[in-house]
């Protein structure tokens, strides 16, 4: 395999040059945090600066604001200060005197927003108006209400907040003096134009919303923030300063003399660079294309190819050979014997071989198959064509061989072999459907006769008992039980002869009679033999039908058979003392419940469309190259059977629109189960666990 081109080695200088770089950037970044550092420092200066002023500001208001009830002034004398210091304030927009059950008084409105209160009523906002003033009456000063959003005529609105001043004279309150603030205009107003220049001022919540606005500055990356707390009586305002960051200035003396040789430096050295690169480019050039042409040719190949020296060490391998036996050029290259890809016991063979070889017996042309091994263990087959490796002197240095993995060839030739016994197989069931037909029909007439036997063995028991009056009791409970046996042989005789009726029709791919069948009449079809096999395995039958379950739409014999074929199968799997009785698993669970999805689908809605049928065991479980073929025609672990009742048993199924699969049981064992339609009539009746 090729090996890539390698990199130029870098002179001294270039090493340098990477140190100067990293230097380069350490300063930089340094001196880029210093000047974050420094601006974010003005920054909050500058925002505490501000807040000061506004809160003296404020301070400065309530001291004129007190001025207006100083000499006990009515009403009409009220309004004219009231006026002017409106007029004087640009941040307030109402005054209004208040007695102590919150009359007004007196009121005035600002000259620069007499629309102010247009939209809604000045009553809207007296619960602010209340809380400042009950906020007031506790502190005994001037209290500020938490800010509130009032709405005017043109769509938008303005942030205000009410201040309440208690007023008294002699001890005795005169009523409150109430101020409403825009929020905006004491941004405006009550800071320095100078320091704010270029900067954006607002009012925000908590959450970054902004409440009031009076600059702003471009959305940029390059933005500082600064936060300070305007604590009112009251009430507190968080005030937000931002300013896009300056461009870095000039570092420290030090850093800057610094840089400035580094980089001269690195001029320099980038020059040099520069220089001998344009030359190494060239060069690589010409060796890459040459190496990208016989790359190329390697990749494209799906033949592996190697070459090997005379003593047999691994001078070369492409991309393919490496696929193939899962291994590196770098694990292959140099190498010997034995081969890191022969399998294990096939090494003494391979070296003999290989001995031959290098001794000047070279194989035919046409090649010979043999067989490797990948890394991960899997083995398999190969064909190697080999030739002698000669140099341009005409001297023999090795051997060249080329690998065809015939893994797909073999794979296409089973596939051949596996169509073929299918192709048996089918016949085998053809053979099967014919002798059927043949057994059914052989059959039916004894079958016939034993019910007609049976049937008239009971007419004469019930003629002998009526003229036997002087039989004893004795005699009458052997009669009972000769009568219930001869019953019993009937009743199978004439549930055989529908089982054989019902494999001749399915052969025959005839339609069946379907009908709607209770979920319990199942079970008691086959009780008596179910009943019968499990006392005599030791094993408890456990019948399980949930309430409310449905009767299912089918043909009432082909279906008893399926339970019939998978309990017996249920209870085989759990043969005597395995497990044991103490354990309280030799239980056979039969259960039956609606599912409401599709065919074997659990899902959710108002009507079940399925019957679902477990048959669970308790016995080993099933082996996992058991379990893949467990379905397949003609299959069977059992020294007697022929293979076909699971496959039977789901073709039934099937035909009834069905789905029959198996899963594990906890705490061991297997469970299988089937779907059946829903009939359409109306539920069965619920029916309980029964045990038998």
């Amino acid at each position: 395999m090729s090996r890539a081109l390698k990199p130029p080695r870098w002179p001294l200088w270039g090493a340098l040059l990477l140190l100067v770089g990293a230097l380069l950037a350490v300063l930089i970044f340094l001196a880029a945090e210093y000047e974050v550092g420094r601006d974010q420092a003005a920054l909050d200066q500058d925002a505490t600066t501000v807040v000061g002023e506004i809160r003296s500001a404020l301070l400065r208001n309530v001291q004129t604001l007190q001025s207006l009830n100083a000499f006990s002034p009515t009403p009409a004398s009220w309004d004219a200060p009231a006026a002017e210091l409106l007029a004087q304030r640009r941040e307030l927009v109402r005054l209004e005197w208040r007695d102590t059950d919150m009359r007004v008084l007196a009121q005035r409105l600002s000259a620069y927003r007499p629309d102010v209160f247009d939209l809604l009523p000045r009553g809207q906002a007296l619960p602010e108006v209340r809380q400042a003033c009950d906020a007031a009456q506790r502190l005994s000063g001037p209290a500020y209400s938490a800010s509130y959003f009032w709405p005017k005529r043109d769509g938008r609105g303005l942030e205000v907040m009410e201040l309440c001043l208690p007023l008294s004279e002699a001890g005795e309150s005169r009523g409150f003096l109430i101020a409403t603030y825009s929020l905006p205009a004491m941004l405006a107003e009550l800071t320095d134009a100078v320091t704010l220049r270029g900067r954006g001022l607002s009012f925000v919540e908590s959450d970054g919303a902004r409440l009031a606005v009076h600059s702003v500055v471009p959305v940029q990356r390059r933005t500082l923030s600064a936060h300070a707390l305007l604590d009112l009586p009251g009430h507190t305002l968080l005030l937000q300063l931002e300013s896009p960051r300056r461009a870095l200035g000039l570092f420290p003396n030090v850093l800057t003399g610094v840089v400035g040789a580094l980089s001269l430096a690195l001029l320099a050295v980038l020059y040099l660079l520069a220089r001998d690169m344009r030359r190494r480019q060239r060069a690589e050039q010409r060796a890459a294309d040459a190496l990208a042409f016989r790359k190329a040719m390697e990749d494209s190949l799906v033949t592996g190819l190697r070459a090997r020296d005379m003593t047999g060490r691994i001078t070369y391998v492409n991309p393919a050979f490496c696929q193939m036996v899962g291994l590196t050029a770098e694990q292959l290259v140099g190498s010997g014997m034995p081969a890191p890809w022969w399998p294990p016991e096939l090494v003494d063979e391979y070296q003999q071989r290989q001995a031959v070889r290098l001794a000047g017996q070279v194989l035919p042309r046409e090649g010979y198959e043999s067989v490797f091994q990948r890394s991960d263990g899997t083995r398999f087959p190969v064909l190697i064509i080999e030739a002698p490796l000669i140099d341009a002197q005409g001297v023999q240095t090795g051997y060249m061989s080329a690998i065809i993995d015939l893994t797909e060839q073999r794979r296409i030739e089973e596939l051949n072999r596996a169509s073929q016994d299918k192709l048996q197989a089918t016949a085998r069931l053809a053979t099967v459907g014919e002798m059927a037909s043949l057994i059914s029909h052989e059959l039916n007439q004894p079958l016939a006769a034993i019910a007609s036997y049976a049937s008239g063995t009971l007419n004469l028991l019930h003629q002998g008992g009526g003229r036997g009056e002087g039989d004893s009791d004795g005699d009458d409970g052997v009669s009972d039980d000769i009568e219930r046996a001869i019953r019993r042989i009937g009743e199978q005789a004439e549930r055989a002869g529908r089982v054989i009726r019902g494999v001749a029709d399915f052969v025959r791919r005839r339609d069946q009679v379907r009908e709607a069948v209770e979920p319990h009449l199942l079970i008691e079809g086959i009780s008596t033999l179910l009943t019968l096999q499990a006392k005599k395995r030791g094993i408890r039958l456990q019948v399980d039908i949930a309430p409310g379950t449905p009767r299912v739409w089918c043909d009432r014999t082909m279906v008893e058979q399926v339970l019939l074929n998978l309990a017996r199968n249920g209870m085989q799997a759990m043969p005597l003392g395995d497990p044991g009785t103490a354990s309280g698993l030799r239980v056979l669970r039969i259960a039956m419940a609606p599912v409401m999805g599709e065919a074997g689908e659990p899902g959710e809605g108002r009507c079940a469309r399925w019957v679902r049928m477990d048959v669970t065991d308790h016995g080993q479980g099933l082996p996992p190259e058991v379990a893949e073929r467990l379905f397949t025609p003609f299959f069977t672990t059992k020294a007697e059977g022929m293979g076909l009742g699971l496959s039977l048993c789901r073709t039934v199924v099937e035909q009834h629109g069905g789905a029959l699969d198996f899963e594990p049981a906890q705490p061991r064992g297997t469970r299988f189960s089937f779907t059946l339609p829903v009939a359409e009539a109306s539920a069965a009746r619920p029916v309980e666990t029964h045990a038998f």
